[in-house]
């Protein structure tokens, strides 16, 4: 049990950025250069979708590009644990940077889970949060199975939750963040922006971040989102939204 708390406590204080809403890299193996760029511009979660085939998981959208996609291995793992090895226990020269990679698994979930784990149990340092604090977070999402069995996998991955499931309080310790529809929170009819202030204060009264995915992708929504309190912008544009919004509502501006 001190263990789990202790990484909890790690990992929550590693989801902290005073003031500011974060990124979310939405699909980032689709963009030109997968990992790099979110890296670049200090992305708090970076998202690749996985089919688990055989004993691989592939990193594609949809399963008609399976054929010629990329291993989660090749596109994310390897080069994480090389920069790890560069940069002397970190994934960057910033020494205060510990990213998210969450995994969106698109079918066969604990197929995909049990592979993901022998991928990186020989590289806990790269990550294990228990072992590194600065280690890159495994976040599970799409294909999760029932929360029930959560707490059966190893300390180092946690889940993508969201705000209409009910979580006991170890199963909570396992959820790092909590993600939803922003369709849901939008009414036609009522324009006060009531349904997205709940869900606002449902998810942090749960001591958690919450993002909203579908949202518009422009200054205007991320502006709107940050007002909101909101913490994670899901985004395709990160290095606009880094540059051209964060960086200047930071300055005032």
């Amino acid at each position: 049990m001190k263990l789990i708390l202790l990484t909890i406590l790690i990992n929550f204080a590693n989801f902290q950025i005073c003031g500011q809403p974060l990124i979310h890299a939405h699909n980032d193996y689709q963009k030109s250069e997968p990992l790099t760029n979110a890296l670049r511009h200090k992305a708090f979660s970076i998202e690749a979708d996985i089919y688990p085939s055989g004993n691989r998981l592939l990193v594609a959208h949809d399963k008609n590009e399976l054929p010629t996609a990329p291993t989660l291995d090749s596109l994310y793992l390897r080069p994480m644990i090389e920069l790890f090895h560069r940069h002397k226990g970190f994934i960057s020269e910033d020494s205060s940077y510990a990213p998210v990679l969450m995994i969106d698994i698109k079918e066969n979930g604990d197929m995909a889970i049990a592979q993901l784990i022998k991928l990186v149990s020989a590289h806990r340092s790269v990550f294990d949060r228990s072992f590194n604090a600065k280690a890159v977070q495994l976040v599970i999402s799409g294909d999760r199975g029932p929360s029930s069995r959560w707490t059966a996998y190893p300390l180092y991955i946690l889940f993508d939750g969201r705000p209409n499931e009910v979580y006991d309080r170890v199963t909570l310790q396992r959820v790092a963040f909590i993600s939803d529809s922003y369709l849901k929170y939008i009414n036609p009819r009522d324009s006060s922006d009531r349904l997205i202030t709940q869900v606002v204060n449902k998810v942090h009264g749960m001591g958690k971040l919450l993002r909203l995915w579908a949202s518009p992708d422009n200054p205007d929504s991320w502006k709107l989102q940050q007002q909101h309190g909101i913490d994670i912008i899901n985004t395709d544009k990160v290095e606009d939204c880094r540059n051209n919004f964060l960086k200047k509502t930071a300055a005032g501006n």
